[in-house]
């Protein structure tokens, strides 16, 4: 259902971004039919995007570019989260019997694996300019602070 749905907002994104350029580059006139119902549809979305655009110091002819990108990394994240829990959830089920053991090794890799992902935020959010004092960055830092220092 999930890969439906981005699929579907892949799709939507891509007429968008397809209709912006033809409009552009004049295969389609601007007030017709299409690209007028193509805007009132896609205008809730793009409008936010064009004021953050615009904000930022970028160009808003851009914003159906973004919107294609924005999809694509909410799909593919929306996509690997219903996958993670999908299969701790299995994993749960597995342990159902296991021993004292394989719990702690169990609970050793995902601490592991979470402060893998902490570190894998705190490069990302360095490349965005998130610092160290950004609220949602701090858990991030406290997490990985004894690691890379």
């Amino acid at each position: 259902m999930v890969r439906g749905l981005a699929l579907l907002a892949f799709a939507g994104a891509l007429i968008v971004l397809a209709t912006n350029w033809a409009v552009r580059h004049r295969h389609l006139q601007t007030f017709a039919w299409w690209p007028r119902m193509v805007r009132r549809v896609a205008g809730p979305v793009l409008s936010p995007l064009e004021r953050r655009l615009v904000r930022a110091g970028a160009n808003p002819i851009d914003a159906p570019l973004w919107l294609l990108g924005v999809v694509i990394v909410v799909g593919l994240l929306a996509l690997s989260l219903v996958g993670w829990i999908g299969g701790s959830m299995a994993l749960m089920m597995a342990m159902r019997g296991a021993g004292p053991g394989a719990w702690i090794r169990l609970v050793l890799g995902g601490t592991i694996g979470l402060i893998m992902a902490a570190i894998m935020v705190r490069v990302i959010g360095s490349w965005l300019g998130a610092g160290r004092y950004t609220r949602w960055m701090r858990p991030v830092f406290l997490l990985t602070d004894w690691i890379i220092e």
